[in-house]
């Protein structure tokens, strides 16, 4: 399956590129799910289904469904609460009923990432994932990997060695003890957790940014860009929208148009990712004559995704999870290094931040954080620098004499 996960600044019409992608995709003649958390009923002409489980077809070969965050907050409240009643009966909690249940703030990440793994269980050939604005998105996507690490932290399998114990305990205390339920409930987590994961981290699936052509959406994509690669995450098109005509007769437009179209072939030059811009309408998109529209008027071959791309589970590549672009260089024999070299395409040194915790490098790139276990031969190595040139970190590691394996 490929999937086509859609991002971009706020306002910038990431929506509605998402839903021209999604229909001029099953134009073409792929099963395409469109997966949203906005309304999509003024886009497609037609009410999205209420999940990924229960889509509704909208036109041939298009499905779509809107992710309810609310309603998902809910649900897994609920169950989590059912599988502790024990332990609150014994501190003597009132249990929350459903219709006093209000969504939190970030609830709508994990109801997004839900919906993703929900939806590439399905057999579609082609995903399209509207997405929240880029740093909001890019968090997002991040999210697996880093409560799967948390989970290691705090619950660590060895500790369930202690097991034979619990039944023990609990018949002293009269109630289930919290422990066992505890570990459950990680274990279920951490696969749903990995599940997900394993769609991010998929040949088949990559971003597609969108941002309308100015100095805003070139310091956002910058930034995206930067985000995008410390997480690992391709970026397939770049999407410039509402770009307005050149050739316009009033000043006023004419001036925007310039500037728009300066920093298009600014993008030109600095993106190594196809650009399919997108010109405006005039007015909203309204109705899959519009979005129909979108994609006809899109330059470099239109906003369709290609089931089996050049990135796509049965291209060239194959299937499964991408290559790490991260690798080390074997320099022992020339100065006694070993390098790791991270691109990080569009990062300045000023935004870059690296420290060594034990087995482990956190990496921070401006807002973005990402912390990644050091290949195994790098954890016999001590830090002996870094730099940053042309896109590309290099962190040089010398080997630690106390942990490196001697020769005869």
């Amino acid at each position: 399956m490929r999937t086509v996960l859609v991002t971009g600044p706020g306002g910038a019409g990431r929506t509605t590129v998402a839903a021209a992608t999604a229909q001029a995709t099953a134009r073409s003649g792929g099963r395409t799910l469109l997966l949203s958390a906005d309304p999509l009923d003024t886009l497609l002409g037609t009410p999205p289904g209420p999940g990924p489980a229960d889509p509704a077809q909208v036109a041939d070969g298009l499905w779509a469904a809107r992710i309810d965050s609310g309603e998902h907050f809910r649900t897994e409240l609920l169950t989590l609460q059912e599988r502790v009643t024990p332990a609150l009966d014994l501190l003597g909690a009132r249990p929350l009923r459903e219709e006093e249940l209000t969504e939190l703030p970030g609830s709508g990440q994990f109801a997004l990432l839900h919906a993703l793994r929900r939806a590439a269980e399905a057999d579609w050939d082609v995903l399209v994932v509207d997405l929240p604005p880029l740093r909001e998105a890019l968090a997002t996507l991040a999210l697996p990997e880093q409560l799967r690490r948390y989970l290691r932290r705090l619950l660590p399998r060895e500790r369930q060695a202690a097991r034979a114990l619990r039944p023990m305990m609990a018949q002293l205390a009269g109630v289930p003890m919290p422990a066992q339920w505890l570990y459950e409930t990680a274990a279920h987590r951490d696969a749903e957790l990995a599940a997900v994961q394993s769609v991010i981290e998929d040949r088949g699936t990559t971003l597609r940014m969108v941002a309308e052509p100015g100095p805003a959406g070139e310091e956002a994509l910058r930034l995206a860009r930067a985000g995008a690669a410390l997480y690992g995450l391709p970026v397939d098109t770049l999407v410039p929208n509402r770009l307005l005509p050149r050739d316009s007769a009033d000043p006023w437009l004419a001036t925007l148009a310039a500037q728009q179209h300066k920093s298009l072939d600014a993008w030109r030059g600095a993106s190594a990712s196809p650009l399919r811009p997108v010109r405006h309408l005039g007015r909203d998109p309204h109705g899959p004559d519009d979005l129909a529209r979108l994609d006809a008027e899109a330059e470099g071959g239109g906003l369709a995704v290609e089931p089996d791309g050049p990135d796509g589970p049965d291209g060239p590549d194959g299937a499964g999870r991408r290559d790490d672009p991260w690798r080390v260089e074997d320099r022992l024999a020339e100065d006694g290094l070993l390098v790791w070299c991270l691109p990080l395409p569009g990062v300045a040194k000023s935004e870059l931040h690296l420290v060594r915790r034990d087995d482990e490098l956190v990496l921070t790139v401006g807002p973005f954080r990402r912390i990644v276990p050091l290949p195994s031969v790098l954890r016999r190595c001590t830090v002996a620098g870094a730099a940053l040139a042309d896109g590309l970190l290099r962190v040089r590691f010398t080997p630690d004499a106390a942990l490196w394996p001697r020769t005869n």
